[in-house]
């Protein structure tokens, strides 16, 4: 069983633009082969053989390989929001906008079959250790409602919206797409091919924010 007790970013931050590539490498490799044939059946010697280099630079950068993958929800979950939790600037933006677009670049992440393959591998092993899906969640699910957490308070600020409590309201509001989450994870099929959102799913993500914006305003 994988031992998570000390989950920590990378222990030796690459200096040089070699390091950084060599580190990217190495978690991309790692992601790969992770997905193709389970976390226990890929050994340290699998992942150097696929990335190059040594597993010197594995204990360098990530202690191990609970280290490695901790790593890789790291930089993935790094790529999400680089995508996907787009800041709301107020300054000419549409707030319903802002919320529609917002959950259909989620959706468009997570229906692309490496993206739902690694949540899978992801809840695996957080149910393997108590630790990690502390981290996980921490890092990840309970972040992005901040943000949106954020954007909700600044719209409340501004009297777009009435919202007592934003966290709450940001839980709610990821919760319109939680079917479809399941969906997902279970690998049930989809009615459109990975990069596209059909037009039910569409119809449905606009009538879900209207309803979401109603409960929203002054009484």
């Amino acid at each position: 069983m994988p031992d998570f007790e000390h989950i920590e970013p990378l222990r030796d931050m690459p200096q040089t633009k070699r390091g950084h590539e060599r580190c990217v490498a190495l978690l991309l490799s790692a992601s790969r082969l992770f997905l193709e044939k389970g976390y226990d059946a890929v050994s340290l010697d699998d992942i150097v053989n696929h990335a190059g280099g040594s597993k010197a630079s594995i204990y360098k950068y990530f202690g191990n390989k609970e280290g490695l993958f901790t790593a890789i929800c790291d930089y993935r979950r790094e790529q999400f929001f680089k995508d996907i939790s787009l800041p709301f600037t107020q300054a000419g933006q549409d707030l319903r906008t802002y919320l529609i677009d917002t959950l259909i670049r989620f959706y468009l992440h997570i229906i692309q079959p490496e993206n739902a393959a690694f949540l899978r591998l992801i809840l695996e092993q957080s149910q393997r250790n108590t630790e990690l899906a502390i981290y996980i969640h921490e890092q990840g699910p309970k972040e992005i409602q901040q943000s949106l957490a954020h954007a909700l308070q600044l719209a409340h600020d501004k009297q777009y919206i009435v919202c007592k409590n934003p966290v709450y309201s940001a839980h709610m509001y990821f919760g319109i797409l939680r079917n479809l989450e399941w969906r997902v994870l279970l690998g049930l099929p989809l009615p459109q091919p990975a990069e596209e959102i059909d037009q039910e799913t569409l119809k449905y993500i606009h009538y879900c924010v209207d309803v979401f914006l109603d409960g929203h305003q002054k009484v």
